[in-house]
């Protein structure tokens, strides 16, 4: 035990690297109870008997600007409520900032990391491709120089 102390207090911490996040804006506010609208509908889709019989899915209605929001992500009726609410809050803001909004950066963020993993596996698979080749042809030139050797 003593051993295993010694050797992470003597550890060298200069190869460690540090990542730095981007400050995300603040979470949108939430809306006040009189703006919206709210009814819980029976589930359907995948989950069983339980989430049809159930009334716990949420739907929200905006009144001022009439986007309405449904969400049925639990079973839980206390927890797609805040869901909804939440998301809500995301679709107004959006509304109202535009590219400057919360959704609107992570969106952006996300579609950013899908292309760069894209591209990057496109670059791995075209040198896989380029190694198989040149293996094939190293082998086939091997194997016309045995023939060759073979009639001498």
């Amino acid at each position: 035990m003593i051993k295993f102390l010694t050797y992470f207090s003597r550890r060298n911490l200069s190869r460690t690297s540090i990542c730095w996040k981007k400050k995300m804006p603040d979470r949108p506010a939430p809306i006040d109870e009189n703006e919206f609208s709210e009814a819980f509908l029976k589930g359907s889709g995948p989950g069983g008997q339980k989430i049809n019989k159930t009334s716990s899915a949420v739907q929200l209605i905006h009144k001022p600007t009439g986007i309405v929001v449904k969400v049925q992500e639990t079973r839980s009726r206390e927890q797609n409520r805040k869901l909804a609410r939440e998301k809500l809050a995301l679709r107004i803001e959006k509304l109202q900032k535009g590219d400057d909004s919360r959704l609107a950066i992570v969106s952006a963020t996300k579609s950013k990391r899908k292309a760069s993993a894209k591209k990057k596996s496109k670059r791995k698979y075209r040198t896989l491709e380029a190694q198989k080749l040149t293996e094939h042809q190293e082998t086939s030139s091997e194997v016309y120089k045995g023939v060759g050797s073979e009639n001498q």
